[in-house]
């Protein structure tokens, strides 16, 4: 019997079906799980379960955990993917649930976030009322820069539409003490989203959008490794951005 993954649900109230529900399983699945302890679902219902249960993937399922660890130069490197559009949208909604002192959103559009996240903008109000530190890197709508990717790109949805629509719902988030925005182009053809101490990396492909981008979901585990030094490169633009609106963070940088 897992224990820890009965224990979690009782405490969660809720029961398999439900839980089933969340994970986009049937009910047996979740039988299996409970009275398997050896059964290691997908990562991807692993995470939904965790979400589902506000618990971490140590504590329900500390085998996988286990067998994920690596002692090299690549440590760091959690999961691989493809294409950024084959990254499970509730690995992105587990990262920024659980992500308590940082969330950095360094991506040119970060479009795909309010179109993929459901009550994204409340999520973020919610984040930033906790303490969290929330930001925002954008590239500039009307810049030679952008022009210059749109014509690259040659799909309807321009670069710059989507990037309006960025800024539109940022604006309504303006008010909201601890969410900071600014314009940069230095991350054009490089996304990074920091959750903590989880951060996504996708760069970005000629002729290709962002979807498209090989995506990497790292961890850190060491000081200069392959996460602070995507950190520090995103740290440079922030510092040499220009704000979006006036700083309502009181000198926080």
């Amino acid at each position: 019997m897992n224990e820890a993954l009965r224990r979690a649900m009782s405490n969660a109230r809720l029961s398999d079906r439900e839980l089933a529900e969340r994970c986009g399983v049937d009910l047996k699945t979740v039988g299996r799980w409970i009275t398997q302890p050896g059964r290691i679902p997908r990562a991807r219902h692993r995470w939904a379960a965790c979400e589902a249960l506000g618990e971490d993937e140590t504590v329900l399922w500390p085998t996988a955990a286990k067998r994920a660890i690596k002692l090299g130069p690549d440590r760091e490197i959690v999961s691989v993917y493809p294409y950024r559009s084959g990254c499970p949208a509730v690995l992105w909604r587990s990262l920024i649930t659980q992500a308590r002192a940082e969330l950095t959103f360094a991506g040119y559009t970060n479009y795909f976030l309010w179109l993929e996240q459901a009550r994204f903008g409340t999520a973020l109000r919610r984040k930033a009322a906790q303490g969290c530190r929330v930001r925002f890197l954008v590239g500039r709508p009307d810049s030679d820069l952008t022009r210059t990717r749109e014509q690259d790109e040659g799909v309807a949805l321009t670069l710059s539409t989507r990037i309006r629509v960025t800024l539109a719902e940022l604006e309504k988030l303006k008010d909201q003490h601890g969410i900071r925005a600014r314009f940069s182009d230095g991350h054009s053809h490089l996304s990074v989203f920091r959750f903590d101490d989880d951060m996504i990396v996708t760069p970005l492909l000629t002729h290709h959008v962002g979807h498209d981008a090989p995506t990497l979901h790292l961890r850190r585990h060491q000081d200069n490794g392959l996460f602070d030094r995507f950190a520090s490169h995103t740290e440079e633009l922030w510092n040499n951005g220009t704000p979006l609106w006036g700083d309502n963070t009181h000198g926080q940088t």
